[in-house]
């Protein structure tokens, strides 16, 4: 993870106070990854949902010794119940734990451990962590929402970056055990002549299609809807887009079908790994 981000510059620091030798990559390559883990026996790792994926998908991951990983945490970006139950076949010695938070909660303040990843709860990223205070907001009125409904996710605890409530712009809901399932970006939203929609709803659906390894979700401009849904695709096989169309309207509101669909050999990401929103836009807008 890149220094300059709070998960690659904690993750670097826990390493060191804890008496680790860290292995670091000038810039991640799946491959590449693969060989270290393997040569240096890497007990501990930290990865994005993206860089799991490049990982399993990797032509090389089938004869890599990889029975030396005990720890898998991932976060930064959402991860599909779907690649994590595949990244566990390939990890079978390996505990998984989900983080949440952002640079100003100065990494994680929510956690979802091994002992909670059971069906029930595959979706959320767990609950808060030790000394952790959350509230999940209504943003027009700053009034707390009931368990269930979709609000702000506020958080504040000793260690954030600023004191006080930090407001993170994140879309959550929270169940009556207190699990925190991440909906979307409040800026990510898309607004279809008045109908909010919520990209990873639409991606969710599209990815659980068998021709597609990984997909992306966004808003672009429409002259008599102010906003329609378009979808970036990164197709296993030759694919029709009707095909897509189809299979998400027996799944969604008709309201939220991509409109239009654009495919790629691979997604438009940040250095961070997350999915780059302004070129996903560009991509869509421009073809």
């Amino acid at each position: 993870m890149p220094f300059h981000h709070v998960a690659g510059l904690v993750g670097v620091f826990v390493g060191l106070a804890g008496g680790n030798t860290v292995v670091l990559q000038r810039r991640f390559d799946a491959g590449a990854w693969l060989a270290l883990v393997e040569r240096h026996r890497v007990q501990r790792v930290f990865l994005v949902p993206t860089m799991l994926q490049r990982i399993i998908d990797h032509p090389d991951v089938a004869k890599a010794d990889l029975r030396s990983v005990q720890l898998i945490t991932y976060g930064a970006a959402p991860a599909t119940p779907e690649l994590i139950v595949r990244a566990r076949g390939l990890f079978p010695g390996a505990a998984f734990v989900q983080v949440f938070g952002q640079t100003e909660t100065l990494g994680g303040v929510v956690a979802l451990g091994p002992e909670d990843e059971d069906a029930a709860k595959r979706g959320s990223v767990g609950k808060p962590m030790a000394g952790v205070e959350v509230r999940v907001v209504d943003p027009a009125t700053g009034v707390d929402v009931a368990d269930g409904e979709v609000g702000e996710f506020w958080a504040r605890a000793p260690h954030t970056a600023t004191p006080g409530w930090i407001r993170s712009g994140d879309l959550v809901r929270r169940d009556a055990e207190g699990y925190i399932y991440v909906v979307g970006r409040m800026s990510d939203v898309i607004n279809r002549g008045g109908e909010k929609i919520d990209p990873a709803e639409v991606e969710a659906v599209l990815w659980a299609h068998k021709d597609v390894a990984d997909v992306a979700v966004a808003g672009f401009p429409d002259a008599d809807l102010g906003e329609n849904v378009g979808a970036v695709i990164v197709a296993r096989r030759p694919v029709d887009p009707e095909e897509l169309r189809d299979w998400a309207r027996v799944r969604l509101a008709s309201h939220k079908v991509p409109a239009r669909i654009v495919f790629v050999d691979e997604l438009p990401l940040t250095e961070l790994g997350k999915v780059s929103r302004r070129d996903l836009g560009a991509l869509i807008t421009e073809r």
